[in-house]
């Protein structure tokens, strides 16, 4: 039964998404803040699918924690659920991604749209520059960056090396860092086409200051905060 949920799942996002790129593209007219409101519509869609073929919920902890103003969110990363839910939990977000994605026939022309923070990751030094320099203009414009510091998605269980690139904006723009933990893996598993009925927890951390700090000392303290709360989860 899980397989073949998971396969009209698979299905009707697929079905959905080709129409859906049609539109994305026909937002480029509207202002990035328009733009996000409308693609992101895909994700409300998609949760909504889950829940009904699949059985994926989800729960949020923490919400009064957000900030009043723009943040950069660190998150555990272990599937492509968060990449998707987040749009609703959050207020609009900025995406970290690699560069080369955004070449890719009309998958890569919408990512363009949804005004990501595009990265060369193989540049070294010149990497966190570029995350400063788009991250400053998108906090700027009123968007909250989501960065995910390990990387790539790992299992649950499994810790990642932690990368500075979000500290070092958060730092640099002189906004917090929100930490969150999840356990998404659980039910949606990185790279597994299987999705199992459940409910998905998100915590959300109380804001980490980064006013005169040092950025590792940041990421620090939010590596000890997320590694924390995913014992609990």
């Amino acid at each position: 039964m899980i397989f073949l949920r998971s396969m009209v799942f698979l299905l009707v996002k697929a079905m959905l998404t080709i129409p859906f790129s049609l539109i994305t593209l026909m937002t480029f007219p509207l202002p990035a803040m328009t733009r996000y409101r409308v693609i992101s519509k895909w994700s409300w869609i998609v949760t909504w699918l889950s829940r009904v073929i699949v059985g994926i919920r989800y729960r949020v902890e923490g919400l009064e924690n957000l900030p009043a103003g723009p943040a950069v969110i660190l998150s555990k990363h272990q599937s492509a659920w968060e990449t998707i839910v987040f749009q609703q939990i959050f207020p609009p977000l900025s995406f970290v991604l690699k560069k080369n994605l955004l070449y890719i026939p009309f998958f890569g022309w919408g990512l363009a749209l949804f005004s990501p923070i595009a990265i060369d990751r193989a540049a070294g030094r010149e990497a966190l520059k570029q995350i400063e320099t788009q991250g400053r203009a998108r906090l700027k414009s009123g968007f909250w960056v989501l960065i995910f510091p390990e990387g790539t998605r790992v299992a649950p269980g499994e810790v990642g090396k932690h990368q500075v690139g979000g500290a070092w904006l958060a730092v640099k723009a002189g906004v917090p860092v929100v930490p969150v933990a999840h356990n998404a893996g659980r039910l949606w598993p990185k790279n597994g086409f299987r999705k199992y009925p459940g409910e998905i927890v998100v915590k959300i951390g109380p804001p980490i200051e980064t006013t005169d700090r040092k950025a590792t000392l940041v990421l620090a303290d939010t590596e000890a905060w997320i590694e924390n709360a995913m014992r609990d989860l």
